[in-house]
């Protein structure tokens, strides 16, 4: 029996991996856990045709893997790649050997004959989030006024013309000072900072129409299940624009929540789209009860979510999906 999955992940990943691998126990499934951050220096990864037929062996420092006969795989994280690897080699041989590492890890997730809950392409189309805006205006969603430029002019006028105006990056962004990791949020834009945008030139930013917020909520859509949350994020003064800013103090207070059936449909078609199994979706709740889209993440964290829920029933959704035992947007075979 073809029974093994295997997982992406790093050593220092959270205990979503755990939870998980437990429930691939229970259907009868084995996990095969790569830790990217220990390749290449103590994980070896060897893709090899001959004969006619390709075989792919994982080497970790406990044991030996064939690859090539995987039931499925989960690319959760690829954090740290190459760790240590600097230390190792000489600086002028870094950058071109990373460039190498990435892509032969990248292009044998890619190249998996297998169903994938994730891949680094996928994860890169998610990125865009003008795609994401414009496929959920199509789909029906609400979104906010946006703005996306690197013209201070275009950025001045959309602020003066809609006056309550946030400001964010597009990625994951942090600015590394005296070793000091300074995470960049989702800020309020006032009429005073416009001077300050004419650094635009050097680096777009997203503007959009401030939304009122009766609450906040975060979905997490595992195939067809749908496990939503909602918090008030007004609560506290440091979470009011962006609740990732006062994330701790607002981790007891997320509540599961139901939705309104246009906007569970509308969520499903947008997994559709996008032809996946996973995304965490962030959507805003106005007074008015009206839902306005925000984003969508492929690799969205939900387990501060999952330990909210009797039996962990994300990580067990997760798991039914790379066992095969529930529904797939099927993405399994090349061609």
């Amino acid at each position: 029996m073809n029974n093994k999955i295997l997982i992406i992940t790093h050593t220092q990943d959270n205990f979503s991996i755990e939870k998980v691998t437990e429930y691939i126990a229970k259907n009868d499934f084995e996990v095969i856990r790569f830790d990217v951050d220990l390749y290449p220096l103590k994980n070896k990864l060897a893709t090899i045709f001959q004969e006619g037929k390709w075989m792919t062996i994982l080497e970790t420092p406990d044991a030996k893997y064939r690859l090539d006969d995987i039931a499925a795989v989960w690319y959760r994280r690829a954090y740290n790649l190459g760790t240590g690897l600097k230390e190792e080699l000489d600086a002028k041989f870094f950058g071109a050997a990373m460039g190498e590492i990435r892509n032969t890890l990248f292009g044998f997730l890619e190249s998996i004959d297998a169903y994938s809950l994730g891949k680094p392409s996928v994860y890169r189309r998610l990125d865009s989030k003008e795609e994401q805006l414009k496929i959920a205006d199509k789909i029906g969603f609400k979104i906010p006024e946006t703005c996306i430029t690197n013209n201070p002019e275009e950025a001045k006028k959309f602020i003066l013309e809609h006056k309550n105006v946030i400001g964010k990056m597009q990625t994951g962004f942090a600015i590394y000072e005296d070793g000091i990791e300074n995470v960049v949020f989702t800020n309020v834009i006032k009429e005073e900072n416009l001077e300050e945008l004419d650094s635009l030139l050097y680096c777009p930013m997203q503007f959009q129409k401030k939304i009122e917020k009766k609450k906040e909520l975060r979905i997490t859509v595992v195939g067809q299940d749908i496990y939503a949350f909602e918090v008030d994020s007004q609560l506290f003064d440091d979470a009011k624009v962006d609740w990732r800013k006062d994330g701790i103090n607002l981790i007891d207070k997320w509540v599961p929540t139901e939705l309104p059936e246009d906007i569970e449909a509308k969520i499903l078609e947008l997994l559709d789209v996008y032809h996946v199994d996973y995304g965490a979706i962030d959507i805003i709740v106005s007074p008015e009860d009206e839902y306005y889209f925000i984003e969508i993440n492929a690799a969205g964290e939900f387990f501060w979510l999952d330990n909210l829920l009797e039996e962990n029933l994300i990580s067990r959704s997760i798991a039914d999906i790379l066992c095969d035992k529930a529904p797939r947007r099927n993405n399994t075979i090349l061609v």
